[in-house]
């Protein structure tokens, strides 16, 4: 699954993209981890799970990302994979990773949340999805 950071002002811009549109929303996610940390130094050892469901894709990409925002900041976490399943605008997800190790993971930034700025959830001509945000750091 790609995923890209992008530059906006003072925040980070999230960008995921696939051949399934679960493949893009999984995309967004990493990318927003990267913009924290280099994911792959995010190990795999406590699995959470999580579902949310909105009106539309754009909204439901929001409230995934702050949903993973809200399971890092409680739990003191950070992800590294993404298995999200998407259903007549319902997602269902697990999301793996481990706890906060400010030594190892070397945290660059805080995201606060996921924003309307920049918000799209398209598929292209050739089939593939793209999903981004702009996320408050």
């Amino acid at each position: 699954m790609p995923w890209e950071t992008f530059a906006h002002e003072a925040d980070v811009g999230v960008r995921g993209s696939g051949a399934t549109l679960a493949e893009a929303f999984a995309g967004a996610a990493m990318a927003m981890t990267a913009a924290i940390c280099d994911p792959q130094k995010v190990g795999a050892g406590v699995t959470v799970n999580i579902e949310c469901a909105a009106p539309d894709l754009d909204l439901l990409l929001l409230d995934w990302l702050n949903a993973l925002v809200y399971e890092m900041a409680t739990r003191r976490m950070l992800f590294s994979r993404f298995d999200v399943r998407i259903e007549d605008n319902r997602l269902a997800a697990t999301a793996t990773g481990e706890a906060v190790d400010v030594g190892r993971h070397a945290p660059a930034a805080e995201v606060k949340g996921a924003t309307f700025c920049e918000l799209a959830v398209r598929q292209s001509p050739d089939g593939t999805w793209t999903a981004q945000c702009i996320v408050d750091v």
